[in-house]
């Protein structure tokens, strides 16, 4: 624990005597990002507030910096945390660089008056979170992800070692959820800052993420790095998938199969089948497909959707029976699709198929 910014050891958080999270250890060394992920209700957002001091801990201790969070001042927990939570702010008169300015005041004294330091330290966070352009807008009228934008810059000018945020990226477009990470990376990078935060997307959170705690039914299902989270069935368990699917090794999410008996066969591999494997779920016509290798780009989408999957060992020549009950898969169906223009030299069990199809007048021009 030497390297280690921030750490709590079994606390355990909630409302009025009420436990949420129990029991919960982390740790998060100084340049790490730690990210909290589960199903809505788990406790993500409360285990932060309570790392914030927003709500008293029901037990255990928290530390920063070797130091417990209850012997620090407020002015010493400002400067050393920042935190940014999903209640919004109410900021009728100020301009956005003014809200960004509020980031320096545990630095400013009584008076609240900002030195060329300050004006400094405000100017580089809003062009790091690229909001200069809205300095002299209104806060209130700008849009949600701007918003967010401009609470981020509030929280870098406060210059914290440990920042707070819960789900900082749900009012933002992709382009600014990218953008906004990646700030969030070059910071720990450069100034060694310590994040913890909570995330919806599974596939954010699992490259952004140093480490990752899963939170289930109120205690902490796994802890570890994305590569230790993100094994078969562990997201299907975390948030009790029932229906549809969710692929760790491709973060593939995919709807619920089609039911009922095969309709189509679908000659794909090298990832030309997948749009049409959505296609056929859309319109709820249950398919098979084949021959896949194992490794092949199609392979993930395929076992969601399909009915079955034909499949071979990648790098090894197809067995005769892939073919046959191939074949026998197609006899059964009413329509055949070919997804490939055409079949590579060591594809001679998928050409043999098509020329089947051919055969059977179903294959669909």
């Amino acid at each position: 624990m030497n390297r280690s910014y921030f750490f709590t050891t079994e606390l355990c958080v909630g409302y009025e005597r009420t436990p949420i999270v129990k029991n919960v250890t982390i740790a998060v060394g100084r340049g790490e990002i730690l990210t909290l992920i589960g199903p809505n209700g788990a406790g993500k957002s409360t285990l932060l507030k309570s790392i914030a001091g927003q709500l008293k801990p029901m037990g255990g201790v928290i530390c920063l910096d070797e130091q417990e969070l209850t012997q620090l001042s407020r002015e010493q927990c400002a400067r050393q945390m920042s935190v940014l939570l999903t209640e919004r702010l109410r900021a009728e008169l100020l301009t956005c660089e003014q809200v960004v300015e509020t980031g320096r005041y545990p630095y400013t004294g009584r008076f609240g008056i900002l030195s060329s330091r300050d004006h400094e330290v405000v100017r580089e966070a809003m062009e790091l979170v690229r909001v200069s352009e809205l300095g002299n807008r209104l806060f209130t009228q700008i849009s949600d992800g701007q918003k967010q934008r401009v609470l981020l810059a509030r929280a870098i000018a406060q210059e914290p070692e440990l920042l707070i945020l819960d789900e900082p990226t749900s009012y933002l477009d992709i382009r600014y959820k990218l953008e906004f990470l990646s700030i969030l990376q070059q910071l720990c990078k450069c100034k060694k800052m310590a994040v913890i935060l909570s995330l919806h997307e599974l596939e954010l959170a699992r490259r952004v993420s140093d480490q990752m705690l899963c939170i289930r039914e109120g205690r902490a299902y796994r802890f570890g790095t994305p590569e230790e989270i993100f094994r078969p069935g562990t997201v299907a368990e975390l948030f009790d998938i029932t229906t549809g699917s969710y692929d760790e090794q491709t973060d593939g999410l995919e709807l619920a199969a089609p039911q009922g008996e095969p309709q189509v066969f679908v000659i794909g591999g090298d990832g030309s089948g997948r749009e049409v494997y959505r296609t056929l779920q859309r319109r709820g016509i249950p398919f098979v497909t084949g021959i896949l290798y194992e490794n092949d780009l199609d392979a993930p989408v395929a076992h969601a959707l399909a009915a079955e999957v034909v499949e071979a060992e990648a790098f090894e020549p197809v067995p005769d029976a892939c073919l046959e009950r191939a074949k026998a898969l197609m006899d059964a169906c009413q329509t055949v699709i070919c997804t490939r223009k055409h079949f590579g030299s060591f594809e001679q069990a998928n050409s043999e198929l098509y020329a089947y199809a051919q055969t059977t007048g179903k294959l669909d021009a």
